[in-house]
């Protein structure tokens, strides 16, 4: 049987992400091939939707790197799947780029039990949030981004207000448009990605959005943040073996060097990747080149620049 179809006045009170399309349900009947067919097909929009944000994605990232420069956080604050993508961002990237701890933070509705577990009516509960970013100890440098597919998440609408009021700045992420959360923050970004195949379960093509837009946020201010060389990733401190080969590859493609003297590099720089690069190409000890890179805000293309012009 057909599920009984929303009163007029109920309907009009629903975010798109809760809609239902009616020509969907029948999907337990489906046949397994057609079903995942369906479920690619809707995501094909998702990429489309994020690209027309992609304004709103740099002017962003333009300002949480100011802010960043200045020494503050980027903190990621959601519920449900919102609040673990933002978890999953947050804790990719020490690995990734060697952010500082406490620089990149994820914060769910319900505490870490939430990750593994659903924590009934956290997200309904914005004293929650207030407690979370409380402790934090928010400055004007930090940016707090709220991350809801409804836009109307109490947890996370709490989270953006609370931190506006400590002049941090402040990001709304939603999968709908004219939202509460987008509207009480500084800055919105809209990824209306329409309803779910499966009505109402946004860990899909909302889910799907809101892990790109963060793979955008986190990666482009790293970037600018002077975390990378080019496309390599040489803010790199090899920790275990597989980092090791990772940290040789890249100091090999960022030099050109032969293996022994990678490999001495890395030696002398107690495996940092970016040290070593700078070790080979301006013909530097280690301690120097913690030295230019320190003076240089971490960013290698200054650094060799500065190295050239003491030389």
């Amino acid at each position: 049987m057909d599920p009984e179809p929303l009163p007029e006045a109920k309907r009009e009170c629903l975010p798109v992400t809760e809609a239902v399309r009616p020509e969907w349900a029948g999907i337990d009947l489906m046949a397994t091939l057609d079903l995942v067919r369906l479920m690619n097909s809707e995501d094909r929009s998702v990429p489309e939707a994020v690209a027309g944000q992609l304004e709103q994605i740099a002017a962003a990232v333009d300002a949480v790197v100011t802010r960043m420069t200045r020494g503050g956080r980027l903190v990621y604050a959601g519920a449900g799947t919102a609040g673990r993508i933002g978890v999953l961002d947050a804790s990719e990237c020490p690995p990734t780029f060697n952010t500082a701890p406490g620089q990149v933070v994820g914060l769910l509705a319900g505490g870490p039990q939430a990750l593994v577990s659903a924590v009934e009516g956290a997200e309904d509960r914005p004293e929650l949030a207030l407690a979370d970013l409380e402790e934090l100890k928010l400055t004007p440098d930090d940016t707090v981004v709220g991350i809801s597919a409804s836009g109307r998440t109490p947890y996370v609408v709490a989270a953006v207000r609370h931190a506006r009021t400590t002049g941090a700045l402040t990001l709304g992420l939603a999968c709908t448009r004219g939202s509460e959360l987008v509207a009480a923050a500084a800055l919105g970004i809209e990824v209306e990605v329409g309803p779910e195949v499966l009505a109402g379960s946004t860990r899909l093509k909302a889910g799907t959005a809101q892990k790109l837009v963060l793979n955008l946020l986190s990666t482009a201010v790293m970037v600018r943040l002077g975390k990378t060389y080019g496309n390599l990733m040489v803010d790199l401190r090899a920790g275990n073996e597989k980092l090791r080969d990772r940290a040789e590859r890249i100091v090999a493609q960022a030099t050109g060097a032969d293996e022994k003297t990678v490999r001495r590099a890395l030696t002398a720089t107690d495996g940092r990747a970016k040290d070593a690069v700078l070790v080979v190409l301006a013909d530097v000890d280690a301690p120097t080149a913690a030295r230019l890179l320190a003076a240089s805000d971490g960013r290698l293309r200054e650094a060799l620049a500065l190295s050239t012009r003491k030389a």
